[in-house]
């Protein structure tokens, strides 16, 4: 069993690789007009780069995780969440309309 700052270091190790690669795959949609949606009633943005740096953010960690929960603003809500001891909240990109 690792101490707890053992484990935090290692999550954060696993964050900021998953962070990087996400954010590689978001570059490759910058200024390339990527396709957009709008959600909450028309107010907010949400584009392919975030659902690609989402979806990236998602399988590295969950797959590093997989007994942690999982938050994110492009995902559909999982309520089994709550039952994790730890949970990933994640913003893909955030502030796409800036």
């Amino acid at each position: 069993m690792l101490s707890p700052a053992t484990a935090w270091t290692a999550d954060l190790d696993l964050l900021v690789g998953a962070a990087r690669l996400a954010g590689a795959r978001a570059l490759d949609f910058f200024r390339k007009g990527p396709e957009v949606w709008w959600k909450n009633g028309g107010r907010s943005p949400v584009s392919a780069a975030d659902f690609a740096a989402n979806d990236i953010l998602k399988t590295e960690l969950l797959s590093a995780r997989p007994n942690y929960g999982w938050l994110s603003e492009e995902t559909d809500d999982d309520a089994g969440r709550l039952n994790r001891e730890t949970v990933f909240v994640i913003d893909p990109i955030d502030g796409t309309r800036a």
